[in-house]
């Protein structure tokens, strides 16, 4: 009779199972920009809603199209009657025992169920909060570090104006360097040039004076003592009538 029970007990848990996973599945959140385009981040469900205790909602709901709200329960009471009219299901001393034992594990229910239910919620919010946390320090870690690498990259782009400002540095140098080397090739041209001129100019002095001083001396040697008396003496005369004029 337990052996039955059992066997029932868990095919009722393994569909159980199955209509939760596939619900999970179903109901699962849809992707988002951070979590990507093929990825669906499964959410925790909450346990579907039962009847006595322990019966899937679904199992009465099957048959409100068809026989009511009432339909459910007559159907069990039904069934069970004619499992037990056609001693398919024997009420033997396993029966009872078995029938004791889910009177003391309803009330267990009944009682410890509140509170050990609480305590697994709280333990089942505490590991998925310590699970988000976790996810969630990564991802500030993650975020962290796509920042550092922006910043990297901004510095990198900082380095590669500074080179390039350092190149505009050196040819402004090579340039202040060209021109200062053709100013100097210009002064020493001009100083050449200059001392040329100057040369020449003081050439043509020389020539100038030796050719005066020539001339000077031809004159005064052509110039015979008597021409330079009469010479002296025009020269007094023109004074005197210079004098009585004045």
């Amino acid at each position: 009779m337990l052996s039955r029970a059992s066997i029932l007990s868990g095919r009722q848990v393994r569909s159980l199972v199955a209509h939760t996973t596939k619900a999970c599945s179903a109901t699962s959140s849809p992707a988002t920009k951070d979590d990507g385009p093929m990825f669906r981040r499964p959410v925790r469900q909450e346990p579907g809603k039962v009847r006595l205790g322990f019966v899937p909602d679904e199992w009465f709901t099957f048959f409100y199209k068809k026989t009511g709200v009432t339909g459910p329960y007559t159907f069990a009471v039904t069934f069970s009657t004619y499992l037990i009219s056609k001693e398919i299901y024997v009420m033997e001393h396993e029966f009872y025992n078995g029938l004791s034992l889910a009177i003391m594990w309803i009330a267990g229910i009944k009682i410890l169920g509140p509170k050990l239910a609480k305590y697994l919620d709280k333990e089942i919010d505490d590991y998925e909060s310590q699970w988000n946390e976790t996810r969630t320090v990564n991802k500030d870690t993650l975020q962290e570090a796509i920042s550092d690498e922006e910043r990297n990259q901004w510095s990198m782009e900082g380095q590669n104006m500074l080179i390039q400002a350092k190149r505009e540095n050196v040819a402004l140098q090579l340039e202040a360097a060209y021109r200062n080397r053709l100013l100097a090739a210009y002064e020493e041209v001009k100083k050449r040039l200059d001392y040329q001129v100057e040369k020449q100019n003081i050439e043509r002095r020389i020539g100038q004076k030796n050719l005066v001083d020539w001339v000077v001396k031809k004159v005064k040697a052509s110039i015979t003592p008597d021409q330079e008396k009469q010479n002296i003496d025009s020269c007094i005369v023109a004074l005197g009538a210079l004098a009585s004029k004045a």
